[in-house]
């Protein structure tokens, strides 16, 4: 374990991503988008993990429109997973969601427990990618499946300028790498079958649709759940996120793999 980690998400910050992908959701499409990170695969009855699940929309769906027999859902961050543990109760879903704070490192988790490794643009925050996926490789039982979705950067090397100025918006622990570095860390943890897939093309149209949203007809609505402020930086953060997206550098991807039965 490290030291304990401090909370990047206030609730002004949790207000304006719901607001933008629907309530529950941190990160970008909501409910669709996880529907893509998922397609084909069939969750009924299974046991999932849920890594960095957020104000717990993600760990609902997976139960309530894929099926999945249990998830747990982990996080480090206190503020959103209070808004899940409360979300979990009013869908009277306790005894098949659990929601759990845990500290940055490897997860207080037992091997093999879980038939599915999940996580939704979460693990852009861990820096140590190997480590990431080799703890990944050990909660899975054999022939368990790692589907996820992470904001990459198209390269190992310094960050551009632009997407320098990015990141200092953002504000927040982003440990962006590369699809190269990704597959080597996956294939070395033990996987098999490593598939990524680059949805650049999609989020740069996302983005450029969201950000014209809330300039014009969603301001209001987010200002009033968030406040101006939050919402006149994040108009300034999503300018510059779209420059890195244009140019190619900043690469969302799906990732799938497989532990060997």
């Amino acid at each position: 374990m490290t030291e304990e980690h401090d909370a990047e998400y206030a609730d002004e910050s949790i207000a304006f991503l719901e607001t933008l992908w629907g309530e529950g959701y941190l990160s970008p499409g909501g409910p669709e988008e996880v529907r893509a990170v998922l397609s084909g695969i069939d969750l009924t009855g299974l046991t999932v993990l849920d890594l960095g699940c957020g104000s717990g929309g993600i760990a609902l769906s997976l139960v309530e429109d894929y099926g999945a027999g249990r998830v747990v859902g982990v996080d480090v961050e206190e503020p959103v997973l209070e808004k899940g543990r409360q979300r979990v109760r009013e869908r009277d879903l306790e005894d098949r969601i659990e929601v759990m704070r845990v500290e940055p490192g490897p997860l207080p988790l037992p091997d093999g427990g879980f038939d599915v490794f999940f996580s939704k643009d979460s693990m852009i925050h861990i820096p140590d990618k190997e480590a990431l996926f080799a703890d990944a490789y050990r909660l899975l039982v054999p022939g368990g499946r790692l589907v996820a979705s992470d904001w990459l950067i198209a390269h190992d090397d310094e960050p551009s300028a632009d997407m320098r100025r990015y990141l200092d918006l953002e504000g927040l622990s982003f440990n962006m790498a590369s699809p190269a570095r990704y597959r080597r860390a996956l294939e070395g943890a033990g996987f098999q079958d490593v598939e990524l897939y680059n949805r650049n093309p999609w989020y740069r149209e996302t983005a450029r649709s969201e950000l014209a949203a809330l300039e014009g007809p969603l301001y209001e609505k987010a200002a009033a759940a968030a406040g101006r402020e939050t919402v006149d930086h994040n108009i300034q953060t999503w300018t510059a996120m779209l420059k890195v997206l244009e140019a190619g550098e900043h690469c969302p991807h799906h990732l799938r793999a497989r532990k060997p039965a």
